[in-house]
């Protein structure tokens, strides 16, 4: 079960174009992928995992208006993830 989520995780993650963010950060959601266990396990994010969610964080609300990416960055783990990594929820 778990290597079909994986694909069609990163499917989804392929077809999102990379698109830029007024704040000037280029959202790509494949710099996620680093912390993919914490947000679909609850596992403990590592520093990568961290590093990359601080980067994305501007992405953060464009990521959640898109049905392809919300249920993963809405998730309990993500918030949890975030949280871990010292980010606050994201206000749209």
């Amino acid at each position: 079960m778990k290597v079909s989520y994986l694909s069609v995780f990163i499917a989804l993650i392929m077809l999102m174009s990379v698109a830029n963010v007024s704040m000037g950060a280029t959202c790509n959601p494949l710099q996620l992928i680093s912390c993919y266990n914490s947000i679909t396990s609850g596992t403990p994010p590592s520093s990568t995992c961290c590093s990359q969610l601080r980067s994305q964080a501007p992405c953060f609300c464009q990521y959640l208006k898109d049905p392809s990416f919300s249920q993963y960055v809405n998730s309990p783990n993500a918030k949890k993830t975030a949280s871990a990594c010292g980010i606050a929820s994201p206000r749209c």
